[in-house]
């Protein structure tokens, strides 16, 4: 089943951000070989797909998981935790529709 797994930011993450992006890309990129991930990226902070220092508020991730507790794990190990970026959270079910 997908999974929609919808971060925030804390304040001021593009520091710590750009640290951990190299180990985020790479788990990312992990689940695109094998064929699980939808759609992934960042929410510019401002109207841009370069915000420059303005960063960003938070991720979304699409991806196909077997249960609600594998994605829940995989969501709790994203490197962007631990260098602290995400101030929360939140994995739930999702049902593509459309396109």
């Amino acid at each position: 089943m997908l999974f929609a797994i919808v971060s925030q930011d804390v304040e001021n993450s593009l520091p710590l951000r750009k640290q951990a992006r190299p180990a985020h890309i790479a788990r990312l990129e992990a689940l695109k070989e094998e064929g699980r991930l939808v759609l992934a990226g960042p929410n510019p902070a401002i109207e841009s797909n370069d915000p420059g220092e303005a960063g960003f508020t938070g991720s979304v991730v699409i991806a196909e998981f077997n249960s609600l507790a594998d994605a829940q794990s995989w969501a709790d190990a994203d490197p962007y935790i631990d260098a602290g970026v995400y101030a929360s959270v939140s994995v739930k079910p999702f049902k593509k529709v459309l396109p």
